[in-house]
């Protein structure tokens, strides 16, 4: 099954994503986050409605718009030639705030202060069941789906210091959507993950290259809090985006960044800049 957040005449709802249109849940609880805290309810019979929208008539916002908190890994995939014996001992990761996302189709914001914003084509991982010390091998219980995310990064910001958070969180640069495709429906792993920029392919890899896999992450993050339903995780990047380039590639208006997962869709976002 497939859930979104969306707007529609302005008005926040959620709902289920058939191919014939969207089946608007609002009546059933306060929010997609509320739904899945719920334990996604009934959800075999909410699907057999009849659809309410058509999916070009709403407005999507980001698959979750209010999580508790968005824990964001750092580059986490082997490349090609890469050395197991040297990778990382544990991962980078750093906070993303609510505030700084956007939904599929809206535009990532070119800040006034920069014009080095990048992209970064990941997975993000969605709990379902929250908890603490949740074990490797019970990680995945814990999930109630995946989507894309595109960790819009405003470089020079980011390398003020050590610490990622201001490069991170600038407004209107955390694209996530388009939708949620649960657990239990996604395909065979591993799944491929493409990013393009007006068309033209910049990364390509599949999620058997993580570092850190995602029951290693949900084991680790949950060791030093308490994750909650509704959660999101960002699990890193491969290299190709435009800091890494040679020479660099940084977004300007008018672009427009796809990340295609295998088994979820693309998430699609044009660049404009800040007002």
């Amino acid at each position: 099954m497939k859930f979104l957040s969306f707007r529609k005449s302005g008005a926040p709802s959620w709902g289920l994503l058939r191919d014939d249109g969207i089946v608007d849940l609002g009546g059933e609880a306060e929010d997609l986050r509320a739904f899945i805290a719920a334990g996604c309810p009934d959800a075999d019979t909410l699907a057999g409605r009849p659809v309410d929208h058509v999916l070009a008539d709403v407005v999507l916002d980001p698959v979750i718009p209010n999580p508790s908190k968005i824990v964001m890994a750092a580059i986490n995939y082997f490349e090609p030639g890469s050395d197991p014996l040297k990778a990382p001992e544990y991962p980078v990761l750093f906070l993303r705030l609510p505030a700084s996302q956007i939904g599929h189709g809206a535009s990532l914001l070119r800040p006034r202060s920069s014009a080095k914003l990048d992209f970064e084509g990941e997975l993000a991982v969605i709990i379902g069941q929250g908890g603490r010390h949740i074990s490797r091998d019970r990680a995945l219980d814990h999930v109630a789906g995946y989507s894309i995310y595109n960790d819009g990064s405003v470089r020079d910001w980011q390398k003020h210091s050590h610490q990622f958070t201001p490069g991170k969180n600038f407004v209107g640069t955390g694209a996530f959507g388009p939708w949620m495709v649960t657990a239990d429906d996604m395909p065979q792993w591993p799944l491929s993950l493409v990013t393009r920029v007006n068309g033209i392919e910049k990364q390509r890899t599949d999620t058997s290259r993580m570092i850190f896999d995602i029951p290693y992450l949900i084991n680790y993050i949950s060791t030093f809090t308490p994750l909650e339903p509704g959660d999101v995780i960002v699990t890193g990047t491969c290299s190709g985006f435009g800091s890494t380039r040679k020479p660099p590639e940084f977004l300007n208006s008018g672009d427009v960044v796809e990340i295609e997962i295998e088994g979820i869709g693309t998430l699609s976002n044009p660049v404009a800049d800040e007002e």
